[in-house]
Order: C-alpha cells, then structure tokens, then sequence
C-alpha cells in the first residue's frame, strides 16, 4: 500500500521560471497523474565506482555557494563562515572574515561546480510529470542494504527497516521500529540548501553506542529509559544546555538522580550531569562535543508529491550519509588540530583526506564521511572519492558547525524534538542570540531564497516589488509555508536532477537548477573581487532559541 508521510500540507502555486501556476492548474495536473499504490524496489546495481586516480577539482571541499556574487551588499555566507570567543566552545576554525572576501588557492580561484552555468531546460522538457511520480514513488534504499548486507562490502551498513516510508520507520519518539537503536528527531533545515523549495528534502537520525543504551544496576540489558536519559544529556551537551526536557523515564533504570530532588522516580526535566548514566556512567559529558561512536544517518531524497499535489518526503532517494565518531578528541586536541588545519592553508597545501575504503574518508577531526547517490540507472552506489570530497569542506573546517554537524545541534529542543522530521507548524525560531525569526533573517541578508542570491518563486512570495522582505508576511507564517515548493516547481526540481543522475557528473555539481546561475563567478580574482563592508557581517549561531 501506499504511505503518505506529508511534512508539509499543500502549498499555494507559485510561477517558476517559463511557466505560471494555479490551484486550477494543480487540481488538472493531479487528475492527470497515476500515482503507484505501492513502492517497487529500484533494480541493484554496480556498488563501487570506478576510482581512476585522477582528480577534476583538487578543492572540491570548496562548494558551490562560495562562489555567489555578494556584490558588497548581500551575505549568504554567514551561516558556514563564523568566529566565537576564543574558548567558549571547541570549533576553533575562526572563519568569520570569509564572509567578508574571497579567499581562494590558486587552483580554488576557478569555480569548477560548471552544472551551475548548464542549461537543463530541454533535458527537463523531455522528462513527463508522470516519469518523476513513477521515480520517486521507488525505493532505492532498500535495494542499496540489500547489497551491502549480501555483497563484497566492509563497511557500514546504515539499515533502518522501511526508512524509504519516511516517518512510517519509526515510533512517536523517533525510535525506530526494527530495534536498530536508530532515533529520528524534528529540526529545523539548515538556511539554504536543504529547504525543500531549492531542490531536497532530508531526515537524520542519531545513535549512540551500546553502552549508552543499557544499564546493570536494575537487572542488566537493554533500557529504553536509559537510552532516552542518554540522548536527552548528548543534546543538552551539544546546545550547551545546563537544563533540558525530555519524555518521561524512571530515574531507577539508570539509579541516577538527574533532576536533582534527592529521590529516584519519573522525570520529565532533567540537569545536565557530569557522566552520562546507564553502562556509560563512566564517560563524561563534553560541551558541543559527542562521545565517541556516535553515528548520524542522513538521507537526501527528492521533493516528494501526494495526490492532492502536497510536499511530502519521498521514498526515492539521492543520496544516503554516514558518519561515525570514530575518535573522541579533547578541546585541547582540536584546539591543535584547527592549528595545522589552518597552517596547512597558510603553507599552500592542497586539501588531502585519508581513505579508509568502504568506512569512507577520515576528516582528520575523528569522524569518518561515508556517502551513497545514485547510479545512471537509479540505484545507489558508493560515492568515488572526489565525491566525497564534496562532502567534507562542510563536515571538517567551517567555523558555524558544532562537532562538524548541523541539524542535531538544531533539534527542536527538549521532548517535543523527539520523533521523525515534520515542519507542519513549526515556528520559525530565531537563533540563539537573535530576535526576529531565523528565515526571515536569512532572506533579508541574503537577498535571495537560497546562496546563489535565486529562487524565482521565493522571491515573488516573500519579497516586495522593491526587492525588500514583506516581513509582515514572513513573520506570520510557518516553516512549512516559508520553504516549501509548490508542485509545479517540485516537479520541475526534480527533473532537473534525474537530469543529472543520467549524466553522472556529480563531480561538476548536484544543484537542480534548470537555467544557468547568474549571480555566481567563474573565476574569482581575489584581488578585484568586492569586499564585504563591516556592517554587513553577522554574527550567526546555528542553535535556535526555541
């Protein structure tokens, strides 16, 4: 049978680019459309790439939006590029003045991300609103496991039964159904690229190690108690949190008093202890630092679409992502580690990662980078290394990141966090320090619905005539409203990437964009290039003060 797992209710049709929109119009699309009542399984496929040696991009750490035209006015750079008092938290990178000026290696200067100055229009044209329901109505997830449970394969296997059912994998605290231990939480996307309205939409899920999830001092094993005690301490560590809530549990599973009133029994608000509790009473809790073996899952899927033309998650996916916290470094050792990392720039090196095969790449700050996206033929692969490479300018040396993640550390916080990505009704939060809501601040800094200063449809949603934010209107919706697509342009979006899968040249850039970018450079001389002023560089936490 058919799941609808909608993260986002019908959205009013907006104009894209060459083609206008109506709820008419929508109402005939879907009446022409035959969605599946069932998920078929995407055929298997070749796992590894051929790895030739050769390297296109040597700084493909570098990515795309670096290269946006800020044209002295605009700053969609300040949600990567930050600096923080020195000591007030282990990200020592200090990367602010990124935001103001251009700054490349020599190699770096060229934008090497050419998918952004192709135009797709014909390669769209040709691809039937049908074919994309047929395509992400199939699971390629499921497919891809089976694989790497039967095959010739010596890493990780990031299963999670039925995951391609999106929320329908888990229980209404995130767990998931299968036992895996796996537990999806509720965020909030990260400004721009993974608001569905630019081309994606995505879930994560966190686990922690055994140790973590069970406990010997009532009978021995397994306790979902413990476990949630656990992951409530990991988030009030990430967000720096002195106090925290989470669903109820019997302080007597873990023989911890969390809450502080001197007895054992149910609590619902807890202190943030020094130890972890349950069999991982002995590990200390580390401000904005994980424990070791903590592992993320996150899948990149296409924008999904309901019969009444709603925004929902899919089941097909783009791409699957892993990460494991293979090494627990002290703040002092990263304090070190940012040290080379930046010498390493200041000396001309090149970026150099090393490979651990089928565990993916090391980003030399304890984590291992392990990624999946699709074949020609839409089954997932292994991604090559100059792929993965995409992946690791974000998940190694960028200042906003805390333990080089994003969206745990922008959890809804607290209880009501707990469960499967759903972003009906979510506030748009500011961030923490901040007093008018996060997108709304976004847009007007950024001028723009996403890093390239783009987004036809935002643009004429959000913006007034004269290029300002209608911020009356920003503030009174919901996220859903703020960065949801409407069906015409999901559609559109997602042609656009099959457009690219069947190239497989994700090594020029995965942006589903139909028409050539225009606010971004092709070469950038730092020397002439315009410099940010002062007064339009910000001060920008992730977290949110929810």
């Amino acid at each position: 049978m058919k799941a609808v797992f909608s993260i986002i209710p019908l959205v009013t049709l907006a104009s894209l680019i060459g083609c206008g929109g109506s709820d008419n119009q929508s109402e005939n699309q879907s009446q022409s459309l035959v969605f599946p009542s069932e998920y078929e399984k995407s055929p298997s496929g070749i796992l590894h790439p051929e790895e030739t040696g050769l390297v296109y991009n040597q700084e493909a750490i570098v990515p795309p939006q670096c290269y946006t035209k800020h044209e002295a006015t605009h700053n969609p750079c300040m949600t990567c590029h930050q600096s923080y008092t020195f000591g007030s938290r282990p990200n020592y990178m200090d990367d602010a003045a990124l935001q103001a000026e251009y700054s490349f290696s020599e190699i770096g200067v060229t934008n090497h991300w050419q998918n952004l100055f192709e135009d797709r229009s014909e390669a769209v044209a040709q691809i039937s609103d049908q074919e994309v329901i047929d395509y992400i109505y199939t699971d390629n997830y499921t497919t891809l496991i089976e694989q790497l449970q039967s095959e010739s394969w010596n890493g990780p296997v990031p299963a999670i039964e039925n995951l391609h059912l999106g929320a329908g994998a888990f229980d209404q605290q995130g767990f998931a159904l299968d036992g895996s231990h796996w537990v999806a939480f509720n965020y909030k996307p990260l400004p721009s690229t993974f608001w569905p309205t630019n081309g994606s939409t995505d879930d994560v899920m966190i686990r922690l190690p055994a140790e973590f999830r069970e406990q010997s001092c009532n009978g021995n094993g397994y306790s979902r108690d413990t476990y949630i005690a656990n992951l409530a301490i990991v988030e009030a560590a990430i967000q720096d949190l002195q106090q925290i809530s989470l669903p109820p549990v019997d302080e007597n599973s873990f023989c911890m008093d969390l809450n502080g009133d001197g007895q054992l029994g149910v609590v619902e608000e807890i202190e943030r202890p020094d130890f972890y509790v349950g069999n991982a009473s002995g590990i200390s809790v580390t401000p904005m630092l994980y424990p070791e073996n903590t592992e993320f899952l996150h899948t990149v899927r296409y924008v999904g679409l309901t019969e009444d033309m709603s925004i929902n998650i899919p089941a097909r996916m783009k791409e699957v992502r892993y990460m494991r916290k293979h090494t627990f470094y002290s703040a002092p050792a990263l304090l070190s580690q940012y040290g080379n990392e930046k010498q390493e720039k200041l000396d001309g090196n090149l970026p150099n990662f090393v490979s651990r095969g089928d565990d993916g790449l090391d980003n030399g700050f304890g984590w291992q980078v392990l990624g999946f996206i699709e074949a020609a033929d839409g089954h997932l692969r292994k991604q090559s290394e100059e792929e993965t490479l995409f992946c690791m300018g974000c998940h190694t040396s960028i200042g906003t990141t805390i333990d080089q993640t994003f969206a745990f550390p922008r959890k809804v916080t607290g209880a009501a966090g707990w469960g499967y990505i759903d972003l009906q009704g979510m506030q748009d939060a500011p961030n923490v320090g901040g007093t008018e809501g996060e997108i709304l601040n976004y847009l007007k800094i950024a001028g723009g619905g996403n890093e390239f200063r783009e987004n036809p449809e935002i643009i004429e949603k959000w913006f007034n005539e004269d290029g300002s934010v209608n911020e009356e209107k920003v503030s009174t919706a919901d996220v859903y409203e703020l960065i949801t697509p409407s069906a015409e342009r999901a559609l559109t979006l997602n042609k656009a990437y099959m457009a690219i899968v069947k190239d497989q040249d994700f090594i020029h850039g995965r942006d589903a964009n139909v028409t050539p970018a225009l606010n971004v450079y092709r070469e950038v001389d730092p020397e002439t290039a315009p410099v940010l002023p002062e007064d339009r560089q910000y001060s920008w936490d992730m977290r949110l003060a929810w």
